[in-house]
Protein backbone atom coordinates (compact mmCIF):
# COMPACT_ATOMS: atom_id res chain seq x y z
CA UNK A 1 0.00 0.00 0.00
CA UNK A 2 1.55 3.49 -1.11
CA UNK A 3 0.02 6.24 1.29
CA UNK A 4 1.09 9.53 0.62
CA UNK A 5 -0.99 10.88 3.70
CA UNK A 6 0.11 11.93 7.17
CA UNK A 7 -1.88 10.42 9.69
CA UNK A 8 -2.14 11.32 13.37
CA UNK A 9 0.94 14.05 13.55
CA UNK A 10 -1.26 17.41 13.43
CA UNK A 11 -0.14 18.12 17.01
CA UNK A 12 3.97 17.99 15.71
CA UNK A 13 3.38 19.09 12.48
CA UNK A 14 1.63 22.07 13.65
CA UNK A 15 3.94 22.77 16.63
CA UNK A 16 6.90 22.24 13.51
CA UNK A 17 5.06 24.57 11.68
CA UNK A 18 5.08 27.50 14.37
CA UNK A 19 8.51 27.25 14.88
CA UNK A 20 9.52 27.33 11.22
CA UNK A 21 7.35 30.69 10.98
CA UNK A 22 8.79 32.58 14.10
CA UNK A 23 10.63 34.95 12.51
CA UNK A 24 13.66 33.69 14.50
CA UNK A 25 15.91 31.04 14.89
CA UNK A 26 14.76 28.16 16.83
CA UNK A 27 16.05 24.47 17.56
CA UNK A 28 14.21 22.10 17.80
CA UNK A 29 14.74 17.68 18.95
CA UNK A 30 12.93 14.87 17.27
CA UNK A 31 13.20 11.34 18.32
CA UNK A 32 11.33 7.97 18.28
CA UNK A 33 12.23 4.17 17.49
CA UNK A 34 13.10 3.48 14.05
CA UNK A 35 9.98 3.16 11.19
CA UNK A 36 7.94 5.26 13.19
CA UNK A 37 7.05 7.67 10.49
CA UNK A 38 10.01 10.35 11.77
CA UNK A 39 10.93 10.80 8.29
CA UNK A 40 7.96 11.26 6.80
CA UNK A 41 6.51 13.50 9.20
CA UNK A 42 9.80 15.64 8.43
CA UNK A 43 9.27 14.99 4.90
CA UNK A 44 5.81 16.49 4.71
CA UNK A 45 5.75 19.02 7.71
CA UNK A 46 6.53 22.17 5.77
CA UNK A 47 5.10 21.95 2.07
CA UNK A 48 5.62 25.26 1.49
CA UNK A 49 8.96 26.14 2.96
CA UNK A 50 12.34 25.81 1.69
CA UNK A 51 13.58 22.79 3.60
CA UNK A 52 17.00 21.12 3.30
CA UNK A 53 17.27 17.43 4.85
CA UNK A 54 20.34 15.43 5.36
CA UNK A 55 20.23 12.12 6.92
CA UNK A 56 23.28 10.71 8.13
CA UNK A 57 24.38 7.24 7.56
CA UNK A 58 25.84 4.77 9.94
CA UNK A 59 29.15 5.40 8.61
CA UNK A 60 32.56 7.50 9.43
CA UNK A 61 31.97 11.38 10.53
CA UNK A 62 34.02 12.15 8.13
CA UNK A 63 32.46 10.81 5.23
CA UNK A 64 29.20 12.14 5.92
CA UNK A 65 30.67 15.82 6.83
CA UNK A 66 31.65 15.41 3.10
CA UNK A 67 28.15 13.97 1.57
CA UNK A 68 26.44 16.94 3.74
CA UNK A 69 28.59 19.43 2.04
CA UNK A 70 27.88 18.08 -1.69
CA UNK A 71 24.32 17.50 -0.49
CA UNK A 72 23.90 21.29 0.50
CA UNK A 73 25.39 22.40 -2.67
CA UNK A 74 23.48 21.11 -4.97
CA UNK A 75 20.06 22.30 -2.85
CA UNK A 76 21.85 26.18 -2.82
CA UNK A 77 23.26 25.67 -6.54
CA UNK A 78 26.54 26.10 -4.91
CA UNK A 79 30.40 25.23 -5.69
CA UNK A 80 31.06 24.05 -2.45
CA UNK A 81 34.59 21.82 -2.16
CA UNK A 82 34.25 20.10 1.29
CA UNK A 83 37.89 20.34 1.77
CA UNK A 84 37.31 24.03 2.93
CA UNK A 85 35.05 22.89 5.47
CA UNK A 86 37.49 20.27 7.82
CA UNK A 87 35.35 20.61 10.62
CA UNK A 88 31.68 20.44 11.92
CA UNK A 89 31.77 23.73 13.34
CA UNK A 90 33.00 25.57 9.50
CA UNK A 91 29.63 23.07 7.83
CA UNK A 92 27.28 24.77 10.58
CA UNK A 93 28.56 27.93 10.29
CA UNK A 94 27.88 27.81 6.37
CA UNK A 95 24.50 26.68 7.20
CA UNK A 96 23.11 28.96 9.58
CA UNK A 97 24.13 31.68 6.78
CA UNK A 98 22.50 35.02 5.93
CA UNK A 99 22.75 33.96 2.44
CA UNK A 100 19.50 34.46 0.51
CA UNK A 101 20.32 30.70 -1.12
CA UNK A 102 19.59 29.67 2.35
CA UNK A 103 16.92 26.94 3.34
CA UNK A 104 14.32 28.17 6.12
CA UNK A 105 14.12 24.35 7.40
CA UNK A 106 17.40 22.48 8.20
CA UNK A 107 16.52 18.71 9.22
CA UNK A 108 19.71 16.69 9.93
CA UNK A 109 18.09 13.33 10.56
CA UNK A 110 20.03 10.79 12.46
CA UNK A 111 21.99 13.21 14.00
CA UNK A 112 23.87 11.14 16.15
CA UNK A 113 25.83 9.34 13.16
CA UNK A 114 27.77 12.92 12.56
CA UNK A 115 30.08 11.10 15.53
CA UNK A 116 31.59 8.26 16.79
CA UNK A 117 30.54 7.65 20.35
CA UNK A 118 28.89 9.54 23.07
CA UNK A 119 32.35 11.82 23.58
CA UNK A 120 31.99 12.86 19.45
CA UNK A 121 28.96 13.56 19.89
CA UNK A 122 29.41 15.82 22.59
CA UNK A 123 31.64 17.52 20.46
CA UNK A 124 29.74 17.81 17.37
CA UNK A 125 26.90 18.95 19.64
CA UNK A 126 29.39 21.45 21.34
CA UNK A 127 30.57 22.87 17.31
CA UNK A 128 26.91 23.40 16.41
CA UNK A 129 26.05 25.23 19.87
CA UNK A 130 29.12 27.44 19.00
CA UNK A 131 27.85 27.77 15.34
CA UNK A 132 24.52 28.65 16.70
CA UNK A 133 25.54 31.43 18.93
CA UNK A 134 27.95 33.03 16.51
CA UNK A 135 24.81 33.55 13.59
CA UNK A 136 24.53 37.14 13.54
CA UNK A 137 20.63 37.09 11.42
CA UNK A 138 17.43 37.38 12.99
CA UNK A 139 15.84 35.79 9.97
CA UNK A 140 13.51 33.05 10.90
CA UNK A 141 15.37 29.67 10.60
CA UNK A 142 14.43 25.98 12.27
CA UNK A 143 16.82 23.67 12.63
CA UNK A 144 15.43 19.85 13.87
CA UNK A 145 17.97 17.40 15.02
CA UNK A 146 16.77 13.73 14.54
CA UNK A 147 17.12 10.31 15.44
CA UNK A 148 16.46 7.05 16.63
CA UNK A 149 18.56 6.43 19.24
CA UNK A 150 16.23 7.84 21.56
CA UNK A 151 18.38 7.54 24.49
CA UNK A 152 21.24 9.09 23.28
CA UNK A 153 19.45 12.09 21.81
CA UNK A 154 17.29 12.45 24.39
CA UNK A 155 20.38 13.16 25.93
CA UNK A 156 21.25 16.27 23.56
CA UNK A 157 18.81 18.19 25.71
CA UNK A 158 20.16 17.12 29.17
CA UNK A 159 21.75 18.98 31.77
CA UNK A 160 25.39 18.82 31.31
CA UNK A 161 25.27 18.68 27.36
CA UNK A 162 26.40 21.69 25.08
CA UNK A 163 23.09 21.87 23.83
CA UNK A 164 21.03 21.90 27.15
CA UNK A 165 18.17 24.75 26.99
CA UNK A 166 19.00 25.21 23.53
CA UNK A 167 15.51 23.81 22.47
CA UNK A 168 12.54 25.68 21.84
CA UNK A 169 10.78 22.38 21.28
CA UNK A 170 11.69 18.46 22.12
CA UNK A 171 9.15 16.05 20.26
CA UNK A 172 9.23 11.89 21.12
CA UNK A 173 6.80 9.89 18.15
CA UNK A 174 4.95 7.14 19.43
CA UNK A 175 3.73 4.72 17.66
CA UNK A 176 -0.31 4.83 16.36
CA UNK A 177 -3.13 3.73 18.50
CA UNK A 178 -5.72 1.43 16.90
CA UNK A 179 -7.93 4.13 15.54
CA UNK A 180 -4.73 5.86 13.91
CA UNK A 181 -3.97 2.57 12.88
CA UNK A 182 -7.41 2.15 11.02
CA UNK A 183 -7.36 5.16 9.04
CA UNK A 184 -3.93 4.31 7.81
CA UNK A 185 -5.32 0.94 6.53
CA UNK A 186 -9.01 1.07 7.01
CA UNK A 187 -10.28 -2.29 6.13
CA UNK A 188 -14.07 -2.74 5.59
CA UNK A 189 -14.89 -5.18 8.01
CA UNK A 190 -14.09 -3.43 12.05
CA UNK A 191 -13.02 -6.91 13.46
CA UNK A 192 -10.20 -6.72 11.06
CA UNK A 193 -9.18 -2.88 12.02
CA UNK A 194 -9.03 -4.56 15.35
CA UNK A 195 -6.77 -7.64 14.39
CA UNK A 196 -4.74 -4.92 12.52
CA UNK A 197 -3.64 -3.89 15.64
CA UNK A 198 -2.89 -6.71 17.36
CA UNK A 199 -0.71 -8.04 14.95
CA UNK A 200 1.10 -5.26 13.53
CA UNK A 201 0.69 -2.81 16.07
CA UNK A 202 0.76 0.92 15.67
CA UNK A 203 3.97 1.25 13.41
CA UNK A 204 3.53 3.17 9.85
CA UNK A 205 6.41 1.12 8.26
CA UNK A 206 4.62 -2.31 8.79
CA UNK A 207 1.67 -0.92 7.92
CA UNK A 208 1.74 0.64 4.79
CA UNK A 209 2.40 -2.96 3.74
CA UNK A 210 -1.07 -3.44 4.12
CA UNK A 211 -3.69 -3.62 1.25
CA UNK A 212 -7.42 -2.62 2.96
CA UNK A 213 -8.87 -4.32 -0.25
CA UNK A 214 -6.96 -7.23 0.36
CA UNK A 215 -8.34 -10.49 2.56
CA UNK A 216 -6.99 -9.89 5.82
CA UNK A 217 -5.90 -12.74 6.94
CA UNK A 218 -4.00 -14.10 3.38
CA UNK A 219 -2.09 -10.36 3.59
CA UNK A 220 -1.13 -11.11 7.44
CA UNK A 221 0.38 -15.07 6.63
CA UNK A 222 2.17 -13.41 4.12
CA UNK A 223 3.92 -10.89 5.66
CA UNK A 224 4.40 -11.55 9.68
CA UNK A 225 4.56 -15.48 8.90
CA UNK A 226 6.46 -16.32 5.72
CA UNK A 227 9.99 -16.83 5.95
CA UNK A 228 10.92 -13.63 3.22
CA UNK A 229 7.73 -11.79 4.42
CA UNK A 230 8.08 -8.08 4.62
CA UNK A 231 7.18 -7.57 8.11
CA UNK A 232 8.09 -10.72 9.69
CA UNK A 233 11.95 -9.51 8.27
CA UNK A 234 11.53 -6.08 9.72
CA UNK A 235 10.46 -7.14 13.16
CA UNK A 236 12.99 -9.34 13.82
CA UNK A 237 15.88 -7.20 13.36
CA UNK A 238 14.07 -4.22 14.83
CA UNK A 239 16.48 -4.87 18.29
CA UNK A 240 19.76 -5.47 15.95
CA UNK A 241 18.95 -1.93 14.79
CA UNK A 242 18.14 0.00 18.22
CA UNK A 243 21.62 2.09 19.13
CA UNK A 244 23.54 0.51 22.27
CA UNK A 245 22.43 -2.70 22.11
CA UNK A 246 24.96 -5.33 22.18
CA UNK A 247 23.85 -8.70 23.28
CA UNK A 248 21.00 -8.99 21.35
CA UNK A 249 20.28 -12.71 21.95
CA UNK A 250 19.21 -12.00 25.38
CA UNK A 251 17.62 -8.68 25.19
CA UNK A 252 15.36 -11.29 22.42
CA UNK A 253 15.34 -13.81 24.52
CA UNK A 254 14.00 -11.31 27.42
CA UNK A 255 11.03 -10.40 24.74
CA UNK A 256 10.27 -14.06 23.73
CA UNK A 257 10.01 -15.30 27.53
CA UNK A 258 7.62 -11.83 28.70
CA UNK A 259 5.76 -12.69 24.95
CA UNK A 260 5.20 -16.60 26.13
CA UNK A 261 3.51 -15.48 29.62
CA UNK A 262 6.99 -14.98 31.55
CA UNK A 263 5.75 -11.83 33.70
CA UNK A 264 8.09 -11.84 36.70
CA UNK A 265 11.52 -10.95 36.44
CA UNK A 266 13.17 -14.32 38.53
CA UNK A 267 11.18 -16.15 35.94
CA UNK A 268 12.45 -14.56 33.05
CA UNK A 269 16.32 -15.40 35.12
CA UNK A 270 15.24 -18.84 34.92
CA UNK A 271 13.84 -19.41 31.59
CA UNK A 272 17.02 -17.47 30.20
CA UNK A 273 19.09 -19.61 32.43
CA UNK A 274 21.16 -16.29 33.66
CA UNK A 275 21.01 -14.81 37.37
CA UNK A 276 18.08 -12.44 38.53
CA UNK A 277 21.20 -9.88 38.76
CA UNK A 278 22.04 -6.40 37.94
CA UNK A 279 22.66 -7.07 34.44
CA UNK A 280 19.27 -8.30 33.65
CA UNK A 281 17.62 -5.33 35.35
CA UNK A 282 19.57 -3.04 33.04
CA UNK A 283 18.31 -4.88 30.06
CA UNK A 284 14.81 -5.10 31.00
CA UNK A 285 14.93 -1.33 31.81
CA UNK A 286 16.76 -0.63 28.02
CA UNK A 287 13.95 -2.70 26.54
CA UNK A 288 11.16 -0.20 28.18
CA UNK A 289 13.16 2.76 27.71
CA UNK A 290 13.07 1.83 24.20
CA UNK A 291 8.92 1.01 23.70
CA UNK A 292 9.37 -3.00 23.86
CA UNK A 293 8.19 -3.79 27.32
CA UNK A 294 6.38 -1.82 30.22
CA UNK A 295 5.68 -2.53 33.62
CA UNK A 296 2.11 -3.51 34.73
CA UNK A 297 0.92 -4.00 38.31
CA UNK A 298 -2.39 -4.25 40.27
CA UNK A 299 -3.98 -1.57 41.52
CA UNK A 300 -2.82 -1.78 44.91
CA UNK A 301 0.16 -2.96 44.59
CA UNK A 302 2.46 -2.12 47.13
CA UNK A 303 5.60 -0.20 45.04
CA UNK A 304 8.46 -2.70 46.48
CA UNK A 305 6.00 -5.37 44.95
CA UNK A 306 7.52 -7.92 42.17
CA UNK A 307 7.17 -5.99 38.83
CA UNK A 308 5.10 -7.63 36.02
CA UNK A 309 6.15 -7.39 32.80
CA UNK A 310 4.32 -6.93 29.65
CA UNK A 311 5.41 -6.57 25.69
CA UNK A 312 4.29 -3.24 24.56
CA UNK A 313 4.63 -3.84 21.31
CA UNK A 314 2.09 -6.19 19.66
CA UNK A 315 4.05 -6.60 16.17
CA UNK A 316 6.59 -7.91 18.86
CA UNK A 317 4.55 -9.98 20.55
CA UNK A 318 3.35 -11.84 17.53
CA UNK A 319 6.35 -12.72 15.87
CA UNK A 320 7.63 -13.88 19.50
CA UNK A 321 4.35 -15.81 20.15
CA UNK A 322 3.67 -17.13 16.75
CA UNK A 323 7.32 -17.12 14.30
CA UNK A 324 9.98 -17.79 16.56
CA UNK A 325 8.30 -21.19 18.12
CA UNK A 326 7.57 -22.32 14.80
CA UNK A 327 10.29 -21.27 12.49
CA UNK A 328 11.16 -25.18 11.10
CA UNK A 329 7.44 -25.12 10.68
CA UNK A 330 7.37 -21.99 8.49
CA UNK A 331 10.22 -23.15 6.29
CA UNK A 332 9.01 -26.52 5.44
CA UNK A 333 4.48 -25.53 5.22
CA UNK A 334 3.05 -22.54 3.49
CA UNK A 335 2.43 -19.45 5.60
CA UNK A 336 -1.14 -19.92 5.26
CA UNK A 337 -1.38 -23.37 5.87
CA UNK A 338 0.71 -22.70 9.26
CA UNK A 339 -1.81 -19.30 9.87
CA UNK A 340 -5.02 -22.08 9.70
CA UNK A 341 -3.31 -24.27 12.05
CA UNK A 342 -1.22 -23.08 14.82
CA UNK A 343 -2.36 -18.84 14.90
CA UNK A 344 -6.07 -19.63 14.06
CA UNK A 345 -6.70 -21.87 17.03
CA UNK A 346 -5.13 -19.36 19.77
CA UNK A 347 -6.04 -16.47 17.82
CA UNK A 348 -9.36 -14.94 19.66
CA UNK A 349 -7.09 -15.62 22.54
CA UNK A 350 -4.13 -13.96 22.10
CA UNK A 351 -6.17 -10.72 20.67
CA UNK A 352 -8.27 -10.45 24.04
CA UNK A 353 -5.25 -8.64 25.77
CA UNK A 354 -4.28 -5.93 23.35
CA UNK A 355 -8.20 -5.44 22.77
CA UNK A 356 -7.96 -4.26 26.60
CA UNK A 357 -5.70 -1.78 25.82
CA UNK A 358 -7.65 -0.89 22.80
CA UNK A 359 -10.63 -0.53 25.12
CA UNK A 360 -8.75 1.88 27.30
CA UNK A 361 -7.89 3.94 24.25
CA UNK A 362 -10.92 4.13 23.24
CA UNK A 363 -11.82 5.79 26.16
CA UNK A 364 -9.68 8.60 26.01
CA UNK A 365 -10.80 9.13 22.55
CA UNK A 366 -14.35 9.43 23.64
CA UNK A 367 -13.79 10.65 27.08
CA UNK A 368 -14.70 14.20 25.91
CA UNK A 369 -17.36 13.22 23.80
CA UNK A 370 -19.57 11.25 26.52
CA UNK A 371 -18.71 13.42 29.38
CA UNK A 372 -16.66 10.74 31.37
CA UNK A 373 -14.68 10.95 34.11
CA UNK A 374 -11.05 11.82 33.26
CA UNK A 375 -8.75 8.35 34.38
CA UNK A 376 -5.58 9.34 36.09
CA UNK A 377 -4.23 5.60 35.35
CA UNK A 378 -5.14 2.69 34.08
CA UNK A 379 -4.80 -1.16 35.58
CA UNK A 380 -6.51 -4.32 36.09
CA UNK A 381 -6.58 -6.46 39.00
CA UNK A 382 -5.95 -10.17 39.27
CA UNK A 383 -5.78 -11.83 42.84
CA UNK A 384 -7.72 -13.68 45.10
CA UNK A 385 -10.47 -13.51 47.41
CA UNK A 386 -10.61 -14.54 50.88
CA UNK A 387 -11.12 -18.22 50.33
CA UNK A 388 -8.63 -18.42 48.07
CA UNK A 389 -10.85 -18.18 44.60
CA UNK A 390 -9.36 -16.17 41.80
CA UNK A 391 -10.50 -12.28 40.46
CA UNK A 392 -9.55 -10.98 37.43
CA UNK A 393 -11.40 -7.70 36.44
CA UNK A 394 -9.97 -6.59 33.18
CA UNK A 395 -10.37 -2.27 33.30
CA UNK A 396 -9.66 -0.31 37.03
CA UNK A 397 -9.05 2.94 36.82
CA UNK A 398 -8.27 5.83 39.16
CA UNK A 399 -10.23 8.60 38.13
CA UNK A 400 -8.59 12.34 38.37
CA UNK A 401 -12.12 12.95 40.83
CA UNK A 402 -11.10 10.48 42.80
CA UNK A 403 -13.33 7.66 42.33
CA UNK A 404 -12.43 4.43 40.48
CA UNK A 405 -14.24 2.93 37.02
CA UNK A 406 -13.78 -0.73 36.50
CA UNK A 407 -15.13 -2.72 33.58
CA UNK A 408 -14.78 -5.87 31.32
CA UNK A 409 -13.76 -6.39 28.30
CA UNK A 410 -15.48 -9.41 25.76
CA UNK A 411 -13.30 -10.28 22.23
CA UNK A 412 -16.71 -11.66 21.54
CA UNK A 413 -18.82 -12.85 18.38
CA UNK A 414 -22.19 -13.90 20.35
CA UNK A 415 -24.09 -10.51 22.44
CA UNK A 416 -23.35 -10.71 25.99
CA UNK A 417 -25.43 -11.26 27.98
CA UNK A 418 -26.34 -9.70 31.77
CA UNK A 419 -24.37 -12.56 33.11
CA UNK A 420 -21.21 -10.69 32.62
CA UNK A 421 -22.08 -7.77 34.58
CA UNK A 422 -23.60 -9.75 37.30
CA UNK A 423 -20.33 -11.46 37.53
CA UNK A 424 -18.27 -8.23 37.35
CA UNK A 425 -20.20 -6.73 40.50
CA UNK A 426 -19.92 -9.96 42.25
CA UNK A 427 -16.44 -10.03 41.81
CA UNK A 428 -15.84 -6.40 42.91
CA UNK A 429 -17.82 -7.17 46.18
CA UNK A 430 -15.71 -10.37 46.89
CA UNK A 431 -12.69 -8.07 46.84
CA UNK A 432 -14.62 -5.34 49.05
CA UNK A 433 -14.85 -8.05 51.08
CA UNK A 434 -11.21 -9.06 51.02
CA UNK A 435 -10.37 -5.63 52.10
CA UNK A 436 -9.81 -4.09 48.73
CA UNK A 437 -10.16 -0.40 49.42
CA UNK A 438 -10.83 0.86 45.55
CA UNK A 439 -13.62 -2.10 45.13
CA UNK A 440 -15.79 -0.23 47.92
CA UNK A 441 -15.42 2.73 45.80
CA UNK A 442 -16.13 0.74 42.69
CA UNK A 443 -19.40 -0.14 43.77
CA UNK A 444 -20.65 3.30 44.77
CA UNK A 445 -23.66 4.53 43.47
CA UNK A 446 -21.77 6.71 41.79
CA UNK A 447 -19.28 4.73 40.17
CA UNK A 448 -19.14 4.29 36.44
CA UNK A 449 -18.81 0.72 35.00
CA UNK A 450 -17.77 0.38 31.04
CA UNK A 451 -18.22 -2.78 29.56
CA UNK A 452 -16.56 -3.06 25.90
CA UNK A 453 -17.79 -5.91 24.07
CA UNK A 454 -16.73 -6.74 19.91
CA UNK A 455 -19.60 -8.78 19.13
CA UNK A 456 -22.31 -6.45 21.10
CA UNK A 457 -24.65 -6.64 24.15
CA UNK A 458 -28.27 -8.72 23.83
CA UNK A 459 -30.92 -6.62 23.46
CA UNK A 460 -31.85 -4.26 27.67
CA UNK A 461 -28.65 -5.19 29.12
CA UNK A 462 -27.82 -1.55 30.03
CA UNK A 463 -31.43 -1.01 31.42
CA UNK A 464 -31.17 -4.07 33.27
CA UNK A 465 -27.27 -3.30 34.19
CA UNK A 466 -28.23 0.34 35.44
CA UNK A 467 -30.85 -0.46 37.42
CA UNK A 468 -29.35 0.03 40.86
CA UNK A 469 -28.57 3.94 39.02
CA UNK A 470 -24.54 3.19 38.74
CA UNK A 471 -23.55 4.41 35.58
CA UNK A 472 -23.07 2.02 33.17
CA UNK A 473 -21.34 2.42 29.42
CA UNK A 474 -21.81 0.04 26.74
CA UNK A 475 -19.99 -0.16 23.71
CA UNK A 476 -19.52 -2.59 20.09
CA UNK A 477 -16.83 -2.04 17.51
CA UNK A 478 -19.40 1.01 16.31
CA UNK A 479 -18.81 2.93 19.07
CA UNK A 480 -15.08 2.46 18.87
CA UNK A 481 -15.03 3.68 15.22
CA UNK A 482 -17.25 6.59 15.36
CA UNK A 483 -16.69 9.09 12.89
CA UNK A 484 -16.88 11.81 15.61
CA UNK A 485 -13.87 10.45 17.29
CA UNK A 486 -11.27 11.48 14.39
CA UNK A 487 -12.74 14.85 14.89
CA UNK A 488 -12.26 15.16 18.26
Amino acid sequence: MNDERLINRDRERALLHTLANAGAPRLALLTGRRRIGKTFLLAHAWPDISTFAFTAARTSPEINRRQFIEDYARFTHQALDPADYPTWRTVFNLVFTEDDAAPHVIVIDEFSYLAEGTAGLSAVASELNAAWERRRSPRSLLVVLAGSAVSTMEALAGGGSPLYGRFHAQLRLNAFDYLDTAAMVPFPSLRNRIETYAAFGGIPRYLASLDPEAPWVDQAADLLLAPHGEVRNLVQTTLEMEEGIRDVATYRGIVRAVASGVTRRNEMAQRLGTRNDQALRDKIDVLIRLGYLEVRRNVDAKRNAPALYGVTDPALRFHHRFVEPNLALLERRPAREVWRAVVAPQWDAFVGPIFERIAQQGYERRCGIDDLPIVRTWSRFEGNDRSGAPIEIDLVAKLVDGGVLTGAVKWNRAPIRIDVHLNHLAMLERAAHAGRAWAHEALAPDAVMLYVAAGGFEDGFVARASEEGRRVVAWTLEDLFDARLLEA
